[in-house]
């Protein structure tokens, strides 16, 4: 049994502005499976695939964002000109250039005009044949603790393992990486932006489930009726087990 990384699910005050900006940061295509949610994949992407992680934005307006997200994307760039055009573009759609303490770094980190950070990442950068999200990044205490949890909860593999990141790429090794990096500042909120994992069509949801609290994962009650489990890592980043597909 395991799981797979489908997609990232990101709150938002207006879901179907801030999916069409995204839709045209990453060329993908806009759909909904109803009021408050937008879905982003890319042109003839059949679900789930691993050469690509969807987006799917869900309407929050009741809860500003107020911290730094965990979780956060760096977008792929291919040359110096593709960068400078992207970092162009950006700036034209609403993004902004934000600080969170990143220093003289070679990647360039922006807003997105709901504020939540992302990176885009140098064209000399060793992720290539990504897609245009280069990895999906989660900020941690411990990566190799992460990498522990996170390559036994899905059949990602772990390519690299330090004290200061975790690197894991899909089975097959196509699409986005994902990585944890270390980080001092301490988690105090909920997470505004998940990760979704799905099981394989003929797993059992719950015996999953049971797996993955086996592994160190906590079930959250969030009062809700819904047909996915919602639960937390090892470090309390909530995540979500969506039904098998």
């Amino acid at each position: 049994m395991a799981t797979r990384l489908v997609q990232i699910n990101m709150k938002a005050r207006d879901d179907s502005a801030l999916g069409g900006f995204w839709a045209q940061v990453l060329g993908w295509e806009v759909s909904s499976e109803g009021p408050g949610v937008t879905n982003l994949e890319p042109e003839g992407f059949v679900y789930p695939d691993p050469i690509a992680v969807c987006i799917d934005l869900v309407a929050y307006p009741d809860d500003p964002k107020t911290v730094k997200n965990r979780v956060h994307v760096d977008l792929a760039t291919t040359s110096a000109a593709h960068h400078a055009e992207l970092l162009t573009r950006l700036r034209d759609l609403g993004a902004t250039p934000a600080d969170v303490g990143q220093g003289d770094v070679p990647w360039t980190v922006m807003a997105d005009p709901e504020g939540n950070e992302f990176c885009v990442l140098d064209w000399r950068d060793a992720a290539h044949d990504t897609g245009p999200i280069a990895s999906v990044v989660v900020d941690c205490a411990d990566p190799r603790a992460m990498a522990r949890f996170w390559g036994e909860a899905t059949d990602w593999t772990v390519h690299k393992v330090t004290d200061d990141s975790a690197v894991l790429r899909s089975a097959t090794n196509v699409g986005p990486y994902l990585q944890f990096l270390r980080t001092p500042d301490v988690k105090t909120v909920w997470n505004r932006v998940h990760l979704d994992v799905r099981p394989y069509p003929d797993d059992d949801p719950k015996a999953e489930a049971a797996r993955l609290k086996s592994l160190g994962a906590t079930v959250l009650d969030l009062g809700a009726d819904v047909h996915w489990t919602v639960l937390a890592d090892p470090e309390g980043n909530e995540f979500c087990l969506l039904s098998p597909a």
